[in-house]
C-alpha cells in the first residue's frame, strides 16, 4: 500500500510539473455564472490562463462537483487576514 500511495505522489508530481512548470500565468478571473452553469457548479471558482493557453480552474474535489477555493501562503509561509481566494 505504501508502494501504491507513493507511486501516485510521484504520477501527480509529474502531471503537474508538465502541466504548470515554466509557464507564466497570464490572466485571473472569477469563473463566469455561465461557464459555471454549464458545468453545474454553485460555487465560481479563480480561473486562470497560462502563456501555453492552458486554462485552469479549481474544483472542490478530484471529480469536479463543484468549484473549490485556493489558499495562499507567502515564501516565508505566513499570510494575510483572508488567505483565499
Amino acid at each position: 500500500m505504501v508502494k501504491e500511495t507513493k507511486d501516485l505522489e510521484t504520477f501527480w508530481n509529474k502531471r503537474a510539473r508538465q502541466v504548470l512548470l515554466g509557464q507564466t500565468i497570464v490572466s485571473v478571473n472569477y469563473m463566469s455564472e455561465e461557464n459555471a452553469e454549464q458545468m453545474g457548479w454553485y460555487k465560481r471558482p479563480i480561473v486562470f490562463k497560462l502563456s501555453n493557453g492552458t486554462i485552469c480552474y479549481l474544483s472542490c474535489d478530484d471529480e469536479g462537483n463543484d468549484g473549490g477555493a485556493m489558499f495562499f501562503t507567502d515564501k516565508n509561509g505566513k499570510h494575510d487576514e483572508l488567505p483565499v481566494l
